[in-house]
């Protein structure tokens, strides 16, 4: 019997280059669409969506990493959702828009949201939506259609027509829908 794959992109924004130190700050998941096996099926990334931005869990960060997203640490203190609750929260979304199929966690790349959003998840709600494996990393995903080095691999270096129309804005929800459309182009290219 063959399951049906929801994939779905993340984006993650932190305050520096691991877990647990230094804080993920804000993520954003989007559903991309489904594969049965053979047939991969487009969702519109902005039709399912999940934003969070979370209270910091260190005091410690590196001011170059917080610049990138713009995210306010102090504001983020006061306003931002308690880590336990975003994941969970989080978690209950990945099952509801799953449905009865299986989640797959995409990203560019994977290793570093993967990281963030596994620790997380872990450490405040002790599992995972996605197990410890169902993820597919991007650029990846384009090595091996391109037969390219993943050192040639980077999204300057894909054909344009693979890329999204989306800017890239380390807005997370807006970069997990821009990586959603990457994705979805890479599913349907030959190489």
């Amino acid at each position: 019997m063959t399951r049906v794959e929801t994939y779905i992109s993340a984006d993650v924004e932190a305050d520096g280059p691991i877990p647990g130190p230094y804080s993920m700050l804000s993520f954003g998941l989007v559903v991309c669409g489904t594969f049965d096996g053979t047939e991969f099926t487009a969702s519109d990334p902005a039709e399912r969506t999940f934003y969070a931005e979370l209270k910091p869990i260190s005091d410690d960060f590196v001011p170059e990493a917080l610049a990138v997203s713009g995210l306010d640490r102090e504001r983020l203190a006061r306003e931002g959702l308690d880590p336990a609750q975003a994941m969970s929260d989080a978690a209950a979304w990945v099952k509801k828009v799953a449905g009865g199929t299986l989640p797959v966690l995409v990203a560019y790349p994977l290793a570093y949201d993967w990281m963030w959003l596994y620790w997380y998840w872990v450490r405040f709600t002790s599992r995972s939506p996605f197990g410890h494996s169902r993820h597919l990393d991007i650029k990846t995903l384009y090595a091996a259609k391109a037969r390219a080095m993943v050192a040639e691999s980077t999204k300057r270096q894909m054909p344009g027509a693979l890329l999204s129309r989306r800017p890239h804005t380390h807005n997370a929800r807006d970069d997990a829908m821009e990586q959603a459309e990457l994705f979805q182009n890479l599913m349907r290219w030959d190489g």
